[in-house]
């Protein structure tokens, strides 16, 4: 079963508000420091998830998706989507 968090926010350039990111083959979510404002989703394919915001504080983005992760995953089959709204409002989201 394929498992989602729906991550939203207001629509932005780059983001329309909502937008479904894969549970699935989850390799790593990082940010390259405390303060950054991407937040990367890897994935086993090769393929990542850029989460674009206002500079975090103390890898907030980061700590949120992590737990919001585990959250989901914790979620019955039936559910194979889990909301989430980050403390930082997206500027961008992208799927490459």
């Amino acid at each position: 079963m394929q498992k989602f968090l729906n991550i939203k926010g207001a629509a932005a350039a780059a983001f329309e508000g909502n937008q479904l990111v894969s549970l699935n083959g989850i390799k790593t979510i990082r940010a390259a420091t405390a303060t950054a404002t991407t937040t990367v989703i890897s994935y086993e394919d090769g393929t990542a998830t850029t989460i674009t915001t206002a500079a975090t504080t103390a890898f907030s983005v980061q700590v949120q998706l992590q737990e919001a992760v585990k959250a989901a995953l914790e979620t019955s089959w039936a559910n194979p989507v889990y909301d989430v709204v980050l403390t930082l409002t997206p500027v961008s989201i992208v799927n490459a």
